[in-house]
């Protein structure tokens, strides 16, 4: 993520940055995370209601000391109530010319841009609808992780993963419950999106997000800037990452549970 702006708005420098990367981008996704203590207020002054949302099961996989994160690499795997669960390898920050055509060309593949107030992020991402439900194999030993993910997945991570670790090296951090929330509110031309990632320890991330293609991001953001300013929304508070602070979470876990060391 670039630094944040001070006032939550993107520099000259920013501006300039991510204008080089739209035209390669497939897509844009707009974020903003609310402070759970006013979740409750920003979900009923927007007119959105938590008896429609979708339970997912998040699962991520790396090494307790988290060397997939620290090389820009994300897996992650989702069971997903009343639809087919997924999964994704997903590599950023990158720069969309400097993917590989052999993978650019996949249909499979997305690049994405992720802006939140003061920064933003370019993505691509590997993904894979799964039948049955695997990723509970998974979660349970019972299946190697390698088996969730596709040839070409596997490819990707090979190819931009950090060297020494494969697949079923990997340790499987989670779960997280999430509660996925869409709607189109009165007075916002697009579809909105809320999510609820609650962790095991109590603490919970609210992110509201639309996504739009490249050519219109800087008009909906604009618009979407100003429905959530009319909402109460501050957009100078300090946006938080669902995905770091999962993985930080189950990281320490591990640490706490892993067995003592002892010399003799």
């Amino acid at each position: 993520m670039t630094e944040a702006a001070t006032d939550g708005r993107l520099t000259d420098a920013q501006l300039t940055e991510l204008a080089t990367l739209l035209p390669g981008a497939d897509s844009v996704e707009l974020k903003v995370t609310v402070p759970a203590i006013g979740a409750r207020a920003a979900a009923a002054s927007i007119g959105m209601d938590p008896l429609g949302a979708q339970v997912r099961q998040v699962f991520f996989f790396d090494t307790p000391a988290l060397a997939l994160n620290e090389a820009g690499v994300v897996v992650r795997a989702r069971r997903i109530r009343g639809r087919p669960h997924d999964c994704v390898v997903k590599l950023r920050p990158v720069v969309p010319d400097d993917v590989p055509p052999e993978f650019r060309a996949s249909p499979d593949l997305g690049v994405e841009i992720d802006a939140m107030p003061g920064g933003f992020v370019c993505s691509a991402s590997m993904k894979r609808t799964l039948k049955g439900d695997k990723i509970a194999d998974v979660a349970a030993g019972d299946r190697p992780i390698r088996k969730l993910f596709s040839k070409q997945q596997r490819a990707f991570f090979s190819a931009f993963g950090p060297r020494g670790f494969d697949l079923d090296d990997l340790s499987v951090l989670g779960p997280i419950f999430v509660l996925k929330l869409k709607d189109a509110p009165a007075g916002f031309s697009r579809k909105l999106v809320g999510e609820m990632w609650l962790y095991p320890d109590g603490s919970r991330i609210v992110e509201l997000s639309t996504k739009c293609a490249p050519d219109e991001a800087l008009d909906v953001a604009h618009e979407a800037r100003s429905f959530f300013e009319r909402h109460g929304l501050d957009l100078n508070d300090q946006q938080q990452t669902k995905t770091k602070t999962a993985l930080e979470y189950f990281a320490s876990e591990l640490a706490a549970t892993a067995p003592n060391e002892t010399s003799t």
